[in-house]
């Protein structure tokens, strides 16, 4: 096991930088900026989706409200289609992770596979599809003032998100890859890929068939692959893995094809399919080339846990437990709440939250005796919730919306109609039903 130890303290670092940079990315450039460039049908909506979502740092699940958001909002199906294939495979904090773990190549042909693939399947939606492209949605501007804050408060909402909304949502599958990965090098005998040897296309075909169907987080992967490719699979067949397991899974395929139509589903999946198969067989090209060896880098890597990590690669794989810890036992122990009040209006003292939280004053009696609670199904991180909170809000009528994602209840005040509210929520991939 001392492969994985030594994976998690070279990891641990990186993942903490890049978590900081994908806060920072989210506290201070606003949501709504990325919609005006993705709203026209054509080639160059399709580009800027992608280059939009690469460093974004959305899961495979938290990816798809916030598509479907985009295109209430406007975005081509085109434009939609390349945000949902580029944004789950990269991110910047996986981005940093596959530079510790990979080296440099593997961290510069991550994206530009990402980046190629999302156009390619982007231009074949636009290509194929024959609909008419709505406008924005009226409604989605009912929300649309920003408070101006200041440089301190965003700087504390950036901290807020990185290491404690993200470390909810990518915590816990970066501690299954873990896992996983534990498990393929203690139990999985170096010659079971033999049979793979000189057959790329039949280890890769492999890959597929398990990465498709399952949930993969982009930085969760990262050393389920390494672990793989020390075992013998090919570095070719581990960025298969790399790019189809985050990209896709069977609740995205359904969302897809109900959104978006069954067209628009194939499209997508052949994007990814074709696309890491592609660039599968140029890395191995290149690899068995001798222009460049991954396979050196492991052994070097392997050599490097013999001699013991450094104290600050030590120190900040203890801080990423603690925030492990914070972010995945404590809410489970009850000991921290893992979300915060959402609602909106006027507050006076009296009464009981409507929302759930334990403040007499969140909510004043006249929202409190309008008050209804449903259940949303399907929401998986924050990001879900966040986009199912926003989706509610923009309803005509509300006055006011929170959501818990643990417990899936969502509180809305206002004169909107249930299947007014249940229309909103189906539009970004979600159901509502009556608590």
């Amino acid at each position: 096991m001392n492969e994985i130890v030594h994976l998690i303290n070279e990891m641990s670092p990186y993942l903490l930088l890049g978590f900081l940079l994908a806060g920072l990315m989210h506290s201070f450039i606003p949501g709504r900026y990325y919609t005006r460039f993705l709203a026209k049908k054509s080639f160059g909506s399709v580009v800027n989706a992608a280059l939009f979502g690469i460093p974004l740092p959305l899961c495979s699940c938290g990816v798809i409200p916030t598509a479907m958001s985009l295109r209430k909002e406007g975005a081509s199906k085109g434009a939609v289609a390349s945000f949902l294939v580029a944004t789950p495979q990269t991110g910047v904090d996986s981005i940093i992770a596959t530079f510790s773990l990979m080296g440099l190549p593997f961290a510069i042909v991550r994206p530009i596979a990402a980046l190629l693939t999302a156009v390619f399947g982007g231009a074949m939606v636009n290509l194929t599809d024959d609909s008419e492209e709505k406008t924005a949605d009226n409604a989605a501007s009912k929300h649309a003032e920003h408070k101006h804050e200041g440089f301190g408060h965003k700087l504390r909402e950036a901290l807020e998100y990185a290491y404690i909304e993200m470390m909810e949502d990518i915590g816990k599958w970066l501690v299954i890859g873990l896992v996983i990965a534990g498990l393929i090098t203690v139990f999985v005998p170096a010659e079971l890929f033999a049979v793979f040897n000189g057959n790329t296309l039949a280890s890769m075909l492999l890959v597929l068939c398990i990465a498709l169907p399952m949930y993969l987080c982009a930085t969760g992967s990262i050393p389920i692959a390494v672990a793989l490719m020390m075992k013998g699979l090919t570095p070719g067949a581990a960025l298969v893995l790399l790019m189809a397991g985050p990209a896709c899974n069977f609740a995205s395929m359904l969302v897809v094809k109900k959104v978006l139509g069954t067209r628009t589903l194939v499209t997508y999946l052949a994007s990814i399919i074709v696309g890491s198969i592609t660039f599968g067989y140029l890395i191995d090209y290149l690899q068995f080339n001798g222009i460049v060896n991954f396979l050196e880098q492991l052994t070097m890597q392997q050599a490097c846990c013999e001699e013991g990590d450094s104290w600050f690669s030590w120190v900040c794989t203890i801080l990423m437990a603690l925030m492990l810890i914070n972010a995945i036992v404590l809410p489970k122990l009850g000991l921290r709440k893992a979300h915060q009040c959402h609602c909106h209006g006027e507050h006076n003292h009296g009464g009981d939250c409507s929302c759930g939280c334990d403040d007499d004053d969140c909510c004043d009696t006249k929202e409190h005796a309008e008050a209804r609670t449903y259940i949303i199904e399907g929401m998986n991180c924050n990001h879900c919730r966040a986009n199912a909170e926003k989706a509610l809000q923009q309803v005509e009528g509300v006055t006011s919306a929170s959501v818990d994602l643990a417990s899936k209840r969502a509180v809305v005040t206002g004169t909107a109609t249930e299947q007014q509210l249940r229309e909103a929520i189906e539009s970004i991939g979600f159901r509502l039903e009556k608590a």
